[in-house]
This record gives structure tokens, C-alpha cells and sequence, in this order.
């Protein structure tokens, strides 16, 4: 890729003359923080976006992709971060959907689509049975079929975006072993992370860019990643010290919460934990293991079968959102996009969420508008939330940026217990440092927290206590001294500890 520009209508410049190359056999890793323009020249190589400028050559030859399919008849293809999965079909269905071997030329011919995977899968020691229905795949499972789905379609350059984002440790070492396998055997693959200890694992050279232009390109053997890290920002990134704090009083205590789905299906089973004031207890698993759920119930937007909740020693079992706000709780959900801000919203009216019934806010139920701008205008300064107004739309601010001005929004209040469910995901390691420092802070303050992330690395690096959830229940507990991807991963999994009896 040489000299490739990329400016929308609006001015916005994501890609500046970037060049970027590429070895048959190699593994390139591609970072930088949000906004940095790297998902972009992908979406270019990939054909879902068009460069303004710059041209693309494969094996000498210029190329012009109009969109993806032009790109894969070339030999492009892209795992994308989200599956793009069929839950009720077959793993074979979905690795040949497109591309469905036929017989009497008409019709599908399911046990030759069936060999075909099976056949593939071995090739590439992609264990799996092509049989099995997605529904009831794991995700690491399901990864594999996505894998299988680029190489059915016989690709040689093959393109990861952010591929262990909801893995188990364990999967994450299966899939830097299939990164390895494919590169020995000819594919030339580009990772895009925000996880560098992975691109020193498995990458051959790394291409940082920041701020829509390439900064350097760097051999992992000759590099750190301290280096990396201080290169994708611009300045040097310091883990703030964790100390060592007396236990405090018990904030939340969940005794044996319990919840149904529509169909009868167990979602949360019998679920105890508690967490006390100055400590961080981290909750990991694997995604889709009950841990939202058991969040709502927390917070007030599902309503327990059974089980109580006690937040600072009172009921709140099936209380309403509002009245468990009032009583000491705050709440960063998972997905800021649809739960955590309105993206239609002004900055105003987003930060005015749950703080509209404050005594310095409203009178009478009338909004004191500019009280409101004043305070919101310090809050943004305070967490260098980067914004033109705050008649800006919410959606109109990047990722980072948004994920911010929600935790800003509920650290603000001072609550005695702050949820907070994937605090960094898809943020820049800038954008993590910060929130990291500041959870760290309300910890020092005296704030309980529980923190829910599908990030191993983020729950062993904050977390003073971890509960491992499986399937809708607690599977573990393990104190920070304990604690290793190793042993969490086990529970994550299912399995129980050797060291330790749970």
C-alpha cells in the first residue's frame, strides 16, 4: 500500500500518505490508538472503504477494490471481531455459505460440504466438527469456523481485527498457535490489537501509527513493548502503583441470586459475592456466562427470581433503578453505545443522565441549564474528554472519547459502589491508562468496586479479589496473590483449581 490518503466530506483526515508492506509468509502486526487510522487502511485494503489517494499492488500488480468481494478475488479476506455467524446452521453451512458445493448442479450437496471442512480443518489444524450447530459452539469454537470461512475462500492475505477479545487464555494460546501455523504455511497475516503482548508473541514486524499516519515500522525481536507503547502515543505510559489497603465495611452483599430466562433456562445460578469499600473485586469469564445479567439485577434493570441484594446493609432485591441510585450505587454498562449514552443526545444531556434529580442541577423541577454547562464543562476538562461543544452529539465523539465521559459521568457521583462493566474495551492504551488511574483513585477514596471485563490481563492488573462465573454460577474465587491467567482460565473454562481446593 503506498502513499494511501483517506479524507471523508467533513474534513476528517484518517489516513495521510501511509505506506505499508507486506511479506508473502509474514505476520504484521498493525497498532495504534482509536482514531490512530488503522481499522481504516484496513477497510481499504479489504474494499469497504475507497482511498482518496494511494495506490494498492498485489505481487506487482495495481489493484482497485470496489468492495470486499473484488478484494477476495484477490486473495483478501478478514476476520472480523464480531462473527459474522448463522446461530442455527452448521459450522460447515457457514464456512461454504456463498460458495456451496452442488450436486446435479442444482442442489446443496451437505455431506460434500461437510468432507470439504472436515478435509480443510486438518489441513490447517483447525480441530473441529463440521457438524455441530453455532448455537452450540463455544467462542472459541465459533473463531474457528470464521477462520475456516477466510480459507475456504482460499486467501492468502488474511486479515484479524482484534481476534482474542473474547477469548479464555487459554483459546488466546490456541489462536496465536493457529496465527503461527498459517504464517509457516505461506499466508501472509495482518493483526490488529491493542493487546501488545500478543504482537511480540507472534508478530514478525510491527507498523505503529498515530494520528492517521505512519510513525514507524519496528522487527518485535529488535523492540519492547514499552517502546511500542511510548510510540503509539507519544509519550511514555507508567503503570500507576496499586497499594496494598486495609479492608474495609461490607458495601454490596449478593446472597444466592438466582434468574430464569423467557424459556425456563437457568441464567444466574445461585450466585454469592461481596464486595467491600477500598477493594476492586473483578468478576472474569468468557462472554455470554451470565455476568450481565447478574449486573442488571444489580443495578436495578432485571428483577431476581430469587436470592437478596444488600447494598450498604439494605435490601434492594428487585428494586427500581432509580432507588438503588439513591442509595449509593453507580453504573457504567457494558455497551455505551446503546446503554451507556443516547448518541443523539448533546454532551449536556448526556452527562445530565441520573444527576438531573440533583439539588444543584434542578429546582422544582426546573433545570438550572447553566449551573449544568459549568459543572459539565470542568468534568470534560478534568477527563480530557476531546469535544468541539457540548451541543456536540455524543455519537459524534470517538470510542475512547465516549467511554470517558461515561465513567466521568458516574465517578462524579460519588457513589459508595460503582459497577462498571467493560471499562476499556476497544479503547487505546492511552484512553485505558486514564480510566485505569482513575478506578484506582475511587479505590484509594474508599469506593467498592465490582468490575466486570472479558480482558484477563485488565481483571488480574485491578482486581483485589476475582470471582470466576461459568455458566451462571461462581466458580471461583481467588485472591490477587493467587491470581494467574493460568488458574483463572481454568475456571473460566469450566475446570477446577489444582493448587487450591475452590
Amino acid at each position: 500500500m503506498k502513499q494511501i490518503s483517506k479524507r471523508y466530506p467533513n474534513g476528517v483526515l484518517a489516513n495521510d500518505n501511509v505506506n505499508i508492506d507486506l511479506n508473502e509468509g509474514e505476520l504484521l502486526a498493525i497498532v495504534g490508538e482509536n482514531g490512530a487510522g488503522k481499522s481504516t487502511i484496513m477497510k481499504i485494503l479489504y474494499g469497504l472503504e475507497h482511498p482518496t489517494g494511494g495506490e494498492i499492488f498485489i505481487h506487482g500488480k495495481p489493484q482497485v477494490f470496489k468492495n470486499p468481494q473484488s478484494a477476495m478475488k484477490q486473495g483478501i479476506g478478514m476476520v472480523q471481531q464480531n462473527f459474522m455467524l448463522l446461530p442455527p446452521f452448521s459450522i460447515a453451512e457457514n464456512v461454504v455459505y456463498g460458495s456451496e458445493p452442488k450436486k446435479m448442479g442444482v442442489f446443496f450437496d451437505r455431506k460434500k460440504a461437510v468432507d470439504e471442512v472436515r478435509q480443510l480443518s486438518g489441513q490447517y489444524g483447525l480441530s473441529i466438527d463440521p457438524t455441530l450447530l453455532i448455537k452450540n459452539c463455544a467462542v472459541g469454537l465459533q473463531q474457528r469456523c470464521e477462520i475456516l470461512k477466510v480459507l475456504y475462500q482460499n486467501a492468502r492475505i488474511i486479515i484479524f481485527d482484534e481476534p482474542s477479545a473474547v477469548l479464555t487464555p487459554q483459546e488466546v494460546e490456541g489462536l496465536l498457535d493457529t496465527l503461527r501455523q498459517l504464517a509457516g504455511m505461506g499466508k501472509s497475516i495482518i493483526l490488529i490489537t491493542h493487546k501488545l503482548n500478543e504482537v511480540m508473541a507472534v508478530a514478525d514486524r510491527c507498523v505503529i501509527m498515530r494520528g492517521g499516519r505512519h510513525i514507524a515500522t519496528l522487527n518485535t525481536g529488535e523492540t519492547s513493548i514499552q517502546e511500542l507503547s511510548s510510540l503509539m502515543v507519544g509519550r511514555q505510559i507508567v503503570d500507576k502503583e496499586i497499594p496494598k489497603l486495609d479492608k474495609g465495611h461490607c458495601v454490596l452483599k449478593v446472597k444466592n441470586l438466582s434468574l430464569s430466562g423467557p424459556a425456563g433456562q437457568s441464567i444466574v445460578r445461585n450466585c454469592s459475592l461481596n464486595v467491600d469499600s477500598g477493594e476492586i473485586v473483578g468478576i472474569a469469564g468468557v462472554s455470554g456466562n451470565g455476568q450481565t445479567e447478574l449486573l442488571h439485577m444489580l443495578v436495578g434493570l432485571l428483577k431476581p427470581d430469587d436470592g437478596e441484594i444488600l447494598l450498604n446493609g439494605k435490601e434492594q432485591s428487585g428494586g427500581e433503578v432509580r432507588t438503588i441510585r439513591d442509595a449509593g450505587c453507580a453504573y457504567v454498562p457494558e455497551d455505551r453505545n446503546t446503554m451507556g449514552a443516547a448518541l443523539d443526545a448533546t454532551l449536556t444531556e448526556t452527562l445530565l443522565m441520573a444527576h438531573q434529580y440533583k439539588k444543584e442541577l434542578n429546582r422544582h423541577g426546573i433545570l438550572n441549564h447553566k449551573s449544568a454547562e459549568e459543572s459539565f464543562a470542568a468534568l470534560l476538562k478534568e477527563y480530557n474528554v476531546l469535544h468541539s461543544s457540548l451541543k456536540q452529539k455524543s455519537g459524534e465523539l470517538s470510542g475512547g472519547n465516549l467511554q470517558k465521559l461515561i465513567v466521568a459521568r458516574e465517578i462524579s457521583h460519588n457513589a459508595k459502589l460503582l459497577v462498571i462493566s467493560e471499562p476499556t474495551r476497544g479503547v487505546d492504551i492511552g484512553a485505558m491508562e486514564f480510566i485505569h488511574n482513575r478506578l484506582i483513585e475511587q479505590r484509594s477514596d474508599g469506593a467498592a468496586i465490582l468490575l466486570v471485563s472479558s480482558d484477563l490481563s485488565e481483571i488480574l492488573k485491578l482486581s483485589d479479589r476475582i470471582y470466576v462465573m461459568y455458566e451462571g454460577r461462581i466458580n471461583g474465587e481467588i485472591m490477587r496473590e493467587e491470581a494467574n491467567a493460568e488458574n483463572v482460565g481454568i475456571l473460566m473454562m469450566g475446570g477446577v483449581r489444582h493448587d487450591k481446593a475452590v
